[in-house]
């Protein structure tokens, strides 16, 4: 378990590293200083960093060799996943003031700026992944940056994380929902599998793509983001419910408060 620590530990450094590296210059900022500053704040603001580490290490696992080709895709996909953390915190949404440890992004800067610092984030994550085209060697990698780009968007748009969050959305205070087991039931799941697998899914086939990995290894790669991502939710939903405030870093028992249908909220704790 010290060596599992140890190497995770070091895979969060790099990630942290290559974020850092891609993030807007605030001294270039001119006119749109406070807008990029609540970006900047947004990403800083820790984080397990759990998507370009499992880009990275699925990159690792086919052997890939042109990490100029992923460095971009992973400090994008964080880009991408603190934009909907920051918008999910919003009073239109969850309405939290605080999330790993620290006030959320509208506390400090107003839900306008927030909003503004999360748009900024989603595009500045594409500007940044179109990065990987300069690193391209061959034709053959200039592809497998189109296919990634494609797989980024996909699995963060309506199809994927957006879809999911409005899913989410629309399912809060619905008693009617929950009265329905079945259809509940298939809505969860949807939720689950698009909020949160998506981007887990899209983190395991990038690192696998950018590696040259076969199509029938993306595919698995993709498969194994979806279990992972189901079982990263459930415990989030646990957690809401048992956790404590000061580890999560974030206030608990939101997801009841604002009526969500979750795990818990559909089977009970002891499920």
């Amino acid at each position: 378990m010290k060596e599992f620590d140890r190497q995770l530990h070091e895979r969060v450094r790099r990630a942290e590293k290559v974020l850092t590296t891609y993030l807007p210059k605030e001294e270039e900022a001119s006119f749109c200083l406070n807008v990029v500053q609540a970006m900047n704040y947004s990403v800083l603001s820790g984080g397990k960093r759990l998507r370009p580490v499992l880009m990275e290490s699925s990159f690792e696992l086919f052997h890939g060799e042109n990490r100029d080709l992923l460095h971009p895709f992973m400090a994008a996909i964080e880009m991408i996943h603190t934009y909907s953390l920051v918008h999910d915190d919003l009073p239109a949404m969850d309405n939290d003031l605080y999330r790993r440890g620290r006030k959320t992004t509208h506390a400090v800067y107003g839900a306008g700026m927030a909003t503004l610092a999360g748009d900024g984030l989603l595009n500045f994550a594409f500007e940044t992944a179109l990065l990987s085209f300069a690193a391209a060697g061959n034709s053959a990698e200039t592809e497998r940056v189109i296919s990634a780009l494609r797989i980024l968007a996909d699995k963060a748009g309506i199809y994927g994380m957006v879809g999911g969050q409005g899913a989410d959305l629309h399912a809060e205070h619905d008693q009617a929902l929950l009265a329905d087991e079945k259809q509940a039931e298939e809505t969860l799941l949807y939720i689950h599998e698009h909020k949160t697998a998506a981007m887990i899914e899209s983190s395991l086939m990038i690192g696998a793509l950018l590696a040259r990995a076969t199509k029938e290894q993306v595919d698995s790669m993709e498969q194994v983001g979806s279990k992972v991502g189901l079982a990263f939710q459930m415990q989030d939903d646990i957690l809401d419910i048992t956790g404590n405030e000061k580890t999560l870093g974030k206030p608990i028992g939101s997801d009841e408060k604002n009526e969500k249908l979750t795990c818990v909220s559909l089977y009970g704790l002891s499920a």
